[in-house]
């Protein structure tokens, strides 16, 4: 499975990046590609392009402020939710869109 995403947090700090790795470890171990794109105070780091969103299976927005840019995902599954849930149960995050999309 192909997974693209943001990670954002209120300071775009140490949650945007703690959700970014927990993440991408957790699908790498379960044998899936992932770009997870960073939004924060220091701008947009590592940003998807748009072959990486055509190519993806879903889209994870882990984020607990507005992101910018999600209409680039229209027409893709997404699933949005908060930082802490990468940070605290990625990798039952990663089985239940497994789950859901037979991957």
């Amino acid at each position: 499975m192909k997974i693209v995403g943001i990670a954002a947090c209120t300071s775009g700090i140490a949650h945007t990046y703690i959700a970014k790795e927990k993440l991408i470890r957790a699908a790498q171990e379960a044998g899936h590609e992932v770009h997870i794109e960073t939004q924060g105070t220091i701008g947009t780091e590592e940003e998807l392009t748009s072959q990486d969103i055509a190519d993806a299976d879903i889209v994870i927005i882990a984020a607990d402020i507005a992101v910018s840019g999600k209409e680039r995902f229209k027409g893709k599954k997404t699933i949005e939710i908060p930082t802490s849930v990468c940070i605290k149960s990625s990798k039952q995050l990663i089985k239940k869109i497994e789950e859901e999309l037979g991957k």
